[in-house]
């Protein structure tokens, strides 16, 4: 970007076409930080302030590389496939808008499928349907607020491993900070490179009332840090546990073993995910979480995932909640095999406190993770009781926790 006196009198030299051919030149508009980095990189990670620019600057870089015959098959990642239309290629910063006239690409809503005049193609994807990444081969590929994804381990991990087309896939990831396992990863892989910038560096082209009414609301706060300044934190204020809270172990000797399910009330791409967590109390008094078999599938399959970890395993009992389930959980579980051991439960207490006294446990240095559950421990350490979010995993977890602690009232009832 040239000093705004160089600028203006660049503008003021220019023809009419050649103006109008300028606008499309995001090299000339866009600031230092905002233009892709040099050298042999896998991912370029902007971990950016809200309203610093990464939508345009990842758009733009897309559009570049396709225009130059570096790209061919795009992957186009977000939350929902709403979000990717509305952001990534709809928005005031998507690929439509900032598209030259002589470069515009097709989008098809209905195909999820951007087409370009030079024959290359992006494709959406959604992080709720991570398996649809499993099998197409991509050679670049924008990833917009990971933070929010859904199945976020085995989006990036389906969306990793079909990198691996022409002579240097890459990849932009869009996101304002939040202490996720994979965000971290991403951050300290060697072959990532990071721009970070501030809410700030934007200024001159944000209202002026986002600044008096919202920035300043949150100026010198710790939400402010993270979503103004991009900091990346590491424990959410109100949240029961912290990363510190979470071992590793594992003692063989486990006196039982339970497995627990969070059943998703509808099945499909806007539905919640199942939660299934399997958890052990061994001879030394202390917890163990074994597995997380969570999943997005029909009760049918997850009924069959459920059993088949049980039997894995060497489970006691499935444990299953019917607050929203109601009886659908055992006579669901019964058609897969109708001699399971199988345990009803029903909570008469709000999340929070049935969730503090397994957050208590934790950080009494009672529970270990045989591994990491990267998904399952985002959710305990992100989640806060005023959110009124009901996190799959973690209501798995609680009340498998609860069923090996029993004899301790924890506020459940028990149907």
């Amino acid at each position: 970007m040239l000093p705004e006196q160089e600028r203006q009198k660049t503008l003021k030299s220019l023809s009419q076409k050649e103006a109008e051919s300028l606008l499309c030149d995001w090299e000339f508009w866009a600031r230092p930080n905002q233009l892709p980095p040099l050298g042999d990189w896998l991912v370029w990670l902007l971990l950016a302030g809200r309203g610093f620019g990464k939508t345009r600057s990842a758009a733009e870089f897309v559009n570049r590389e396709v225009k130059a015959g570096r790209a061919g098959r795009v992957a186009l990642i977000a939350k929902t496939p709403a979000d990717a239309r509305d952001v990534m290629i709809e928005g005031e910063s998507g690929i439509m808008n900032i598209s030259s006239p002589w470069f515009m690409p097709l989008y098809e809503p209905s195909k999820r499928r951007i087409t370009w005049p030079n024959g290359a193609i992006a494709s959406v994807y959604s992080s709720k349907e991570p398996d649809h990444l499993n099998g197409p081969q991509h050679d670049l590929a924008w990833g917009d607020e990971i933070r929010t994804w859904y199945s976020v381990r085995e989006t990036w991990d389906m969306l990793m491993l079909g990198l691996r087309l022409g002579e240097h896939p890459r990849a932009v990831i869009t996101t304002t900070p939040l202490p996720l396992s994979v965000i971290k990863e991403i951050k300290n892989a060697p072959d990532t490179v990071i721009t970070s910038g501030t809410t700030y560096e934007n200024r001159a082209n944000l209202a002026p009332s986002f600044f008096r009414q919202i920035v300043s609301k949150y100026e010198g706060t710790r939400l402010g840090r993270q979503e103004i300044l991009a900091e990346l934190l590491q424990d959410v204020p109100g949240a029961l546990w912290r990363r510190s809270f979470i071992k590793y172990g594992l003692n063989p000797d486990l006196l039982r073993v339970v497995v627990a399910i969070d059943p998703a009330t509808t099945s499909g791409e806007g539905a919640d995910e199942t939660g299934i967590i399997v958890a052990g109390k061994a001879s030394d008094g202390f917890y163990y979480v074994l597995a997380d078999r969570s999943c997005r599938v029909s009760p049918d399959v997850w009924a069959r995932k459920a059993v088949q970890v049980y039997r894995e395993l060497k489970a006691d009992r499935i444990i299953g909640e019917t607050n929203n389930g109601g009886e659908m959980i055992g006579l669901t579980l019964k058609t897969v095999d109708p001699d399971i051991p199988y345990k009803a439960v029903h909570a008469s207490r709000g999340k929070q406190a049935r969730a503090e006294p397994i957050s208590a446990l934790y950080e009494q240095g009672k529970v270990f993770h045989a591994n990491p559950f990267d998904e399952l421990e985002d959710q305990l350490c992100t989640w806060t009781p005023e959110t009124g979010e009901s996190p799959d995993r973690l209501d798995a977890l609680v009340w498998a926790m609860t069923e090996l602690t029993s004899g301790v009232s924890y506020g459940f009832g028990f149907v």
